[in-house]
């Protein structure tokens, strides 16, 4: 899943930024109010961290977070404040957080509110993803072939589905990359590539048939049941 991280604080992001890597989500940062809405506009994102104290807008995180509302209705916002007034709670809340976190905080509380917040989004009540013989539960984050469960990493996971969701199409490396991974992703180029190796070898047994197919030069593809 991916998640925008909006803190002016270059080193509380950067830290956010990297335990949420850690966890296995793509993570996009932006440090001002009007950087935060921008990306919001530009990217898809299944939750957004929102610090308060925002520099570039009269009234910061309060003002972000009034326009994602705006754009969408359904994303999860994380609110982060130093303010732990209960007006300062009713404010964030009444302008579209989800839910509150006061700094200084465990990050282990982070991740766990994270987690929550994703159970309650649209996309956890996604419907259970059925090609080729295999059965995705994106609520259970569980992958089932020929009755055995199959254990995935967040990646593989985010690779798998978006595979499953668009079954039918080809799907280039580009647009796997801009789905599972940040938009500021400079690593490796054959990344998609060893992903797909991971799924495979997950995936299939001997005498079992790949599910996922190469299209040279175009991509990756996945055919719908019919």
């Amino acid at each position: 899943m991916k998640v925008l991280v909006v803190e002016d604080d270059v080193r509380i992001a950067d830290v956010i930024r990297r335990t949420l890597t850690e966890s296995g989500y793509a993570v996009d940062v932006a440090h001002t109010a009007p950087d935060g809405v921008q990306a919001f506009e530009i990217e898809t994102y299944d939750l957004v961290v929102l610090d308060l104290m925002l520099p570039g807008l009269p009234h910061g995180g309060m003002d972000v977070c009034r326009r994602i509302r705006v754009i969408n209705n359904d994303v999860p916002v994380l609110m982060l404040t130093a303010l732990d007034s209960m007006r300062t709670k009713v404010e964030g809340l009444d302008a579209g957080a989800d839910d509150y976190l006061v700094k200084p905080f465990h990050l282990v509380e982070l991740l766990a509110r994270v987690r929550a917040l994703l159970r309650r989004s649209p996309r956890a009540l996604a419907p259970t993803l059925h090609a080729q013989g295999v059965t995705l539960d994106p609520a259970t984050r569980t992958a089932v072939r020929a009755g055995r469960t199959i254990v995935l990493t967040a990646k593989e996971f985010s690779v798998l589905e978006y595979l499953m969701s668009n079954a039918g199409t080809i799907i280039s490396t580009t647009e796997l990359i801009d789905h599972s991974w940040d938009s500021n992703y400079e690593g490796f180029s054959n990344v998609v590539q060893t992903y797909i190796r991971y799924l495979r070898q997950k995936l299939t047994l001997p005498g079992e048939t790949d599910i996922i197919e190469t299209r040279r030069g175009a991509g990756y593809l996945i055919h719908a049941d019919t």
